[in-house]
């Protein structure tokens, strides 16, 4: 699966100010995800927030995601 492809699917379900997925096999991805939505949800909750985004595609197309999910304050604050 492409990345582009990915990172509209997050978009489409989470209101996000930056998504960037990467990936070297098109099986596992990296992804940082930084939304208002975060504001105030455990780091558990944001990456349900994100799986659910993607649905039946994790664990088939999507084998794995690591998975940075930020609020716009702690992407502001580690200085990027």
């Amino acid at each position: 699966m492409e990345c582009e492809d990915i990172e509209a699917l997050i978009n489409g379900g989470l209101r996000c100010a930056q998504v960037k997925v990467l990936s070297e096999d098109k099986t596992h991805y990296e992804a940082l995800v930084v939304s208002e939505e975060f504001v105030g949800q455990s780091r558990i909750r944001r990456h349900q927030m994100i799986y659910g985004t993607l649905g039946a595609l994790m664990g088939r197309e999507i084998h794995a995601m690591s998975i940075q999910a930020l609020t716009p304050e702690e992407w502001a604050a580690q200085g990027s």
